[in-house]
Formats: structure tokens, sequence, C-alpha cells
């Protein structure tokens, strides 16, 4: 029997989602309190039937389509879905369960089968094209022509033109490939969580701080057991692969993790072929060569030519670099009684951690005391008030999700509400992994009222941990959580994605905030991070936990000679998920199994052949990353991988701007470029073409000069 009617119905009395107009929480926020799974099927479902009907209301209007009753009613229309689905991908990312995954396989379809009924449907394509006809006549803003083009593009690229035919292949096509994604996904979030391996002996911790043995204790204890639980979630894999002695624990937790969907109970191969080969069948209908090609035409990249373009100058540029890395590390690891030829993947986070305390003296265990959560959220916080005059004030009375997670009001310079904030940081059960920011709600104008965003980050940060003299009277603050130098660096990242939510100014939501192209998102981000390696931020927040010191100079001066350090492995590390994920996506013809040798085996060996070119360690048989891609297989970055370095040289070259002002003010907060990077950028969405604005900002097009001297690759002697 389906879920929709095995779950309790709810009447339009009792579903919160029903009375969303009359909210009475702060800001018209979601209720959450008083959201339970049973409300969502239902509310989908008169969701579904109202956005229908504003379609039906545009369609049958009597008067000629103009860009007010065709334009803006369509990109107004089906306001309830977006309340609720807002509501429910955010949760099935970030406080999942066995409910909600049920939901949302049955609805996976019918989402799909909605949107293909408004793509498809001819009176409403016709009167979109009708003023998309007489657009050179009409006194539109630069906002409104790029959203009437976007919109005319849009169903254009989603089967408008297509024949009667070929318009329901690309229904099925559709459904089939919201479901597959959608499984690949759930198979990586299974996988994760089923994974665990218990430590009874001490000993054989050997390496491991005393906070990540808390912190293993802890997970041991939340199910039941007595020991050192290992799992799969970064907070364990990465202290664990860096700092533990004894290495066939190391090679289990790798293949654990790196093996994860290969072969075996959540196995994702045949279901990469299925997406890549449904993939590629959508392109062909559209008269494209490969998906890639059909996927890239509204990014700053434009074609898949152009993409290659970038990786194999990095790959030309850092590679004899990584090389070199690589070789310098497996000669250390030789020295210090390393045994086998080559290093393996369960070595390298080993001995780089080594090799670098050795040539610096400094590691992540000396940062952690001074990177304690309470003071880094201020230090983030006030660096956007710095830079943008924002202010954060928690407010206890917006409801959340879950209760570890801090909503927050968020003014202007001028002490004007500008948005709400959710920060969600460390891992649980219901969580992926990773971190992200999304929104709750979009900013958007309706007459004269601005509606404010709502705006959430989600991580999985290292939890305050519980002391072993503590004991059964553990009370979860024995000693506070202590971010690694990557976790702040992973928070600034994922605020500047909040800034580009919090500080957009738009008149439609399908303009606001992150909605531009992929290889463009990633820029507020990225250029968020640089600030981590600046003394001037730094000394805002980087205070020892129990001491109250600020971060020594000493410190500093060694983290800032450790920044280069292994930097051309981590961007062939890059690459090759680049190249990984543009070799599916440039296939010109269904991928096929071989039948010798079977589908996980060709699944693996496509992919690293495609990855070899940035090899730099071996390849494990039983492993392979693409299983568990879920970016490109279950998320939003199908050929668009390339992004993260696309979006490096802008962040790289971006942030120049901010260090020549330092170098003539002595200031990296420098006020006048902060304006011009939030009104060009982190205001404007994708009202404009995202080189247009970039150019506004900086004066130019971007170069790669300042990525290659952030990452010391100028300076060294490649042969």
């Amino acid at each position: 029997m389906a879920l929709a009617t095995t779950v309790l119905a709810a009447t339009a009395a009792t579903n919160p989602f029903f009375e969303y107009k009359n909210w009475k929480t702060p800001h018209g926020t979601y209720p959450f309190n008083e959201i339970h799974a049973e409300h969502y099927m239902p509310a989908f479902e008169e969701a579904f039937k109202q956005g229908l009907k504003d379609i039906d209301n545009i369609v049958n209007n009597p008067a000629a389509p103009t860009y007010a009753n065709t334009i803006e009613a369509y990109e107004a229309s089906g306001e309830l879905l977006t309340v609720v689905a807002g509501c429910f991908y955010n949760l099935t990312s970030a406080e999942t369960n066995d409910t909600l995954q049920q939901i949302e396989m049955e609805l996976s379809p019918k989402l799909s089968e909605y949107s293909s009924t408004i793509r498809l449907n001819e009176g409403l394509f016709k009167r979109i094209k009708a003023v998309y006809d007489q657009r050179a006549k009409l006194k539109l803003n630069k906002a409104q022509y790029k959203l009437l083009e976007d919109i005319y593009e849009s169903f254009a690229n989603n089967g408008a033109n297509l024949s009667p035919e070929d318009k329901q292949t690309y229904r099925e096509l559709s459904a089939k490939l919201s479901q597959l994604t959608l499984q690949y996904g759930q198979n990586v979030l299974k996988a994760t969580n089923a994974w665990t391996m218990l430590i009874t002996d001490e000993a054989l911790l050997a390496g491991l701080n005393d906070d990540t043995k808390a912190m293993l204790r802890a997970n041991a204890e939340k199910k039941g057991q007595e020991g050192w639980l290992l799992n799969l979630k970064p907070t364990t894999t990465i202290p664990v692969m860096q700092d533990l002695d004894n290495r066939d624990i190391r090679r289990e937790l790798y293949m654990a993790n790196a093996g994860r969907c290969v072969g075996g109970e959540f196995d994702n191969t045949g279901l990469i072929v299925e997406i890549v080969n449904t993939r590629l069948a959508l392109a062909k209908l559209f008269g494209k060569k490969t998906y890639a090609e059909k996927s890239l035409y509204k990014t700053m990249a434009e074609t898949p030519e152009n993409v290659y373009r970038l990786l194999d100058q990095l790959r030309d540029a850092y590679m004899p670099a990584a090389r070199e890395e690589v070789k310098e590390l497996e000669d250390y690891a030789h020295a210090h009684g390393f045994y086998a030829a080559h290093l393996q993947p369960w070595d390298f986070s080993y001995y780089s951690k080594k090799l670098k305390q050795e040539k610096y003296a400094i590691s992540d265990d000396d940062l952690r005391p001074y990177f304690e959560l309470e003071n880094v959220k201020k230090g983030v916080f006030g660096l956007a008030e710095k830079l943008y005059g924002l202010k954060f004030k928690e407010n206890k009375k917006i409801q959340v999700y879950n209760p570890e997670v801090t909503a927050y009001e968020v003014f202007d310079e001028k002490g004007k509400f500008l948005a709400v904030y959710y920060a969600d940081f460390h891992p649980r059960d219901g969580k992926r992994g990773g971190a992200w920011m999304n929104d709750f709600q979009p900013q958007y104008m309706k007459g004269k009222k601005d509606h404010r965003p709502h705006i959430v980050n989600v991580m999985n940060f290292t939890r305050p941990v519980k002391s072993e003299a503590a004991g059964e009277n553990f009370s979860g603050q024995d000693k506070p959580a202590l971010f690694t130098y990557d976790e702040v660096r992973t928070f600034l990242h994922e605020f500047g994605h909040g800034l580009h939510g919090m500080l957009t100014r738009c008149q439609y939501a399908a303009q606001s905030g992150t909605n531009v192209p992929r290889d463009f998102v990633e820029l507020p981000s990225q250029f968020n991070e640089n600030f981590i390696d600046e003394k001037e931020f730094l000394d805002t927040f980087a205070k020892h936990y129990k001491t109250g010191e600020s971060l020594p100079q000493e410190l500093l001066d060694k983290m800032h000679a450790s920044q280069t350090y292994h930097a051309a492995y981590a961007c062939a590390r890059q690459l090759s998920f680049g190249y990984l994920d543009m070799a599916w996506h440039t296939l010109e013809k269904p991928f096929e199994v071989n039948e010798a040798i079977g589908t996980v085996e060709s699944v693996v060996r496509f992919s690293d052949e495609a990855m070899e070119q940035v090899q730099v360690l071996p390849n494990v048989p039983g492993t392979q990353m693409c299983c568990a891609f879920t970016h490109i297989f279950s998320g939003g970055y199908a050929a668009g991988y390339y992004s993260y370095k696309w979006s490096e040289l802008l962040d790289a070259d971006a942030f120049s701007v901010f260090k020549a002002a330092q170098a003539k003010n002595g200031s990296i907060f420098d006020k006048k470029a902060a304006k011009r990077f939030r009104e060009n950028i982190l205001e404007k969405g994708g009202t404009e073409k995202a080189m247009d604005l970039y150019k506004r900002f900086r004066g130019g097009e971007p170069t790669i000069n300042a990525l290659l001297e952030r990452d010391g690759i100028k300076a060294r002697e490649i042969k």
C-alpha cells in the first residue's frame, strides 16, 4: 500500500502548511514544533493542485500575453510548493529518518511529473514565447530581460519545443532520472551509517589524542557499546587517518570509506550506468552530442572544451609539483621506517601530518585550543560586521528542527532586519556528511514588500568532547568544541554562501541569492575562506579557550609558512574529480558494461582511466570514489564539478583586490572593496550574466596568476 494512503491524512485545520500565510512565528519562520511527517504528503498534494491551478490561470487568461500576466505570473506561481519543499528537502538532508526517506521515494516521481506537466504545457509555452518574441519592443530592465530569457530557455531546454512523442519520452526519462539519483544518494547515506568498527583494546589507538579517543568512546556509548567506535563521519575519519599509528586499522577505515557502494548491499555502480545513460538520452533529445554540452550552456564556462582547457591548464601547472610532493613524502616515510615501496592512500594523511609537523612544527592539535566554537562564531560573524556592517542576534523564539540548531536574526548596518540565519554545526545519524548552505525561504519582492530570506548553514564539525575523568557524570560540556584549522575554513566557506543568500536584493526569487551559474556560485564562499590566513582577522577571535591568550605570532608564522604545503597535491586531487565528472558526462554514446568483467569492474576501470592523468597515489582494488560521489550523481554538479577550481581562480583574483588595498592602507577589511563586492556580487544574484558582474567588481576578466601565486606554484622551479 502506498505511503500516501497509510500516513494519517492531515486536514486543512490540522496541517500547519495550509496555514503558512497566518503563521505567528517570528518573520514567518517554520513552526517546526508543529510540523510532523504525516503533514508532508497531503501538503505536497495540495501544493501540486494549487501550482497547476496557477498555471491554468495564466494559460486561460483572455488578455494578450504580457510580461506581467505571463512571465511574472509564472515566476510567482506555486507558492505553497515553495514553502513545503523548502522545509522538507532541507530536513531530508539535515534531519532525515526512515519515514522521511520513504516519503521522499514516493514523492520523487510525483514531483518529476508535476514539473514535466508544467514544462510541457503547450499553452503556457505559447504565451511565454509570445512575450519572448516581442522582447526587443518591451521596456525591461536588465533583471527583467534576463528573467524572460531564462524562463524561455528553461522551457526550450526542458522539452517545450519537442514533438509530442519526444515530450512523452522526456517525461519518462526525467521521472526515471529523478528516481535513480534519489536512490543513489540514499545508498550513500545508508552505507555511511551502516559501517562501524569497535575497538576494545586502547593500545590499538596509539597516536590518537585524548580528544579523539573521547569522541570515539562517546560514539560507542551512544550505541550502548563499551570501547571506542569508529564510523565513516568526517569527524572520525580525518583524525584517525592522520594520527592513528596502526596501519591495518587505517587501511580498513580507508577501504570502508573509499569502497562505499562499490558492489555489495548498497551497490551504486549499476545506478551510475543508468544515470549517465539517462542523462545522455535526455541530451540527445535536444540535439546535443553529450550531456555536458547541454548542461554547460548557461555557465561561465559555456562549453566542455572550455572546461577541459581550464583542467588541462591547471594539470600542466600543478602536476610536476604534485609528483615532487609525493616523492618527498615517500622519502620521508622510508627514512622513518616505512617498509612498502610506495605510499598507499591510507598512508598519505598520516605521514603528511608528520612531515608538516617536522617542517613547520605545527599541527591541528597546536591550533585547536585557539578555535573554540563560540569564539569562532564571533569571529565569522564579526567579519561580516567589519566588511558589510551586519549584526547577528540569537532569537530563541524562532523554532528549530533540532535542539542543536541555533537561530539568529540578522540586521544590516542601519539596524534593519535582513535575514534569519540557522546554524547547525555537529554530525548526527540523520544528517548527510559534508557541509552546505541552503535557504528555507528565498528573498523576493512582493509589491513593495521585501520578503527577506531564511538561510541555513549545515555542517559536521567537532563536538564538545567527554573527558575520560568525567565518567558517568559527563554533562556534554567538559571540553568545548575545538575546531581544526580546516573546520574554521569550511565554516567561512559555507558562511560565504550564507552571505550570498542573506545580502541578496532581487525582485524575483528565481534570481535571488545563490541562483547563479554553478561555476559562479562558489566565488562568495571561496572568497570568504581567504580571511583565515590574515592575522588582522585571526586576532579578532582566535583566543586560547582556557587562558584567553591570542594565537601567538610564532604559530601564525608557522601557519603562514605551511600554507602552500601539499597545495599541488590538493589541486591534483580536485582535478581528478573534475576529469572524472567530465568523462562520465562527455560520453557520446551510452556506456556499455563489459559483460566479461561485469558492471562493478566496468565502472571502476572507466573511472580509474578518467582520473589517471592526475593520479599521484596508487589505485586500490575495491575502491572508486565515483560510487559515493553525490555531488555529480545525486546533487546538482553533473558536468559541473570543475566549478570548484573555476571559482578558486575567481576567488584568488577577487581577493587580490583586498590584498592590494591592504598594502596601501594597512587593513584587509577594506570597506570600499567590500562595498563593490557586496553591490556587484553578493546582492545581484542571477540578475545579470556572471562575467559581467565580475568584471564590474574587478575591472576586467580574471586570470590564473593570483591562484598560482597563492599556491606557491610560480615560486617553484617546475621542469
